[in-house]
């Protein structure tokens, strides 16, 4: 639930939200539609797209705008970005969300899984980014926010490009949060642990302190109100994580080895 601090933070924003048609872009939604506030979402599917608005409040409805687009396309993104600005004149926050995750097979190391993944992750975010700088610009409460993850702290066996992207994010905000500061933009990256959504419903392996779309939304919305430059959740997996990384590199891949089941270890 959000407090009355946060929702304000919000109120009578112009925002636009990536990657909103599933898990956790949907869930940032459905949160913000609760909330006096313009929304512009984004993904691929228009269909998936009408769904999100479907599962928002009726009242706020009329203030969501759907713009959909393969946001892997630079144009795609310049396109949405003008439309924002002939609509409402200016955007405040930009939560830059959309993405996928695939799994690497050591035994058939793919090339082309690694250049959809950085088109997908980083890619698409970067055409983001550059479209919407100069209108964020153009606001006195600007933010911009990016979905990393916690599997940008430590190299994990079969996320060697899916970690790899969100490493690529982590460091680019950690550049921008201080190249903004003149500007007057305030930047935040996300790093969430395990989040019940399609994409990890497809994962064939053990997720500890997993958490719901709904309380990740909760999070990182608490965290956007905050101005905090990083936003790492369940605490409980993420500072474990962090603790592990922090190791020096011998011990963090031993415990990092333990991970990985016995029957993949013995395959060659």
């Amino acid at each position: 639930m959000l407090s009355n601090k946060t929702q304000k933070h919000f109120e009578n924003k112009v925002i636009w939200v990536t990657g909103a048609s599933s898990g956790i872009g949907r869930a940032l939604v459905i949160a913000l539609s609760s909330i006096d506030c313009q929304l512009y979402i984004s993904s691929r599917s228009e269909e998936k797209l009408q769904h999100t608005i479907d599962q928002c409040q009726e009242s706020n409805k009329k203030n969501i705008v759907v713009l959909a687009g393969d946001l892997t396309d630079k144009k795609i993104n310049q396109t949405i970005i003008k439309h924002i600005e002939n609509i409402s004149g200016k955007l405040d926050i930009a939560i830059l969300n959309a993405g996928s995750c695939e799994y690497v097979d050591i035994n058939n190391f793919d090339s082309s899984l690694f250049e959809r993944q950085v088109k997908t992750n980083f890619l698409s975010m970067v055409y983001g980014i550059e479209a919407s700088l100069p209108i964020l610009k153009k606001s006195t409460e600007a933010q911009l926010i990016g979905m990393s993850s916690t599997a940008a702290y430590l190299g994990l066996p079969r996320a060697e490009a899916y970690g790899a992207t969100k490493a690529a994010i982590r460091n680019m905000f950690a550049a921008l949060r201080v190249s903004l500061q003149p500007h007057q933009i305030s930047s935040s990256v996300i790093c969430p642990g395990f989040v019940e959504t399609e994409l990890t419903a497809k994962n064939d392996f053990d997720m500890p302190a997993m958490i719901t779309a709904v309380k990740s939304a909760e999070y990182i919305l608490k965290g956007i109100a905050k101005h905090k430059q990083e936003i790492h959740f369940p605490n409980r997996f993420s500072l474990t994580l962090k603790l592990i990384a922090s190791l020096p590199n011998p011990l963090v891949s031993w415990l990092v080895s333990l991970t990985i089941p016995k029957s993949s270890k013995a395959r060659r």
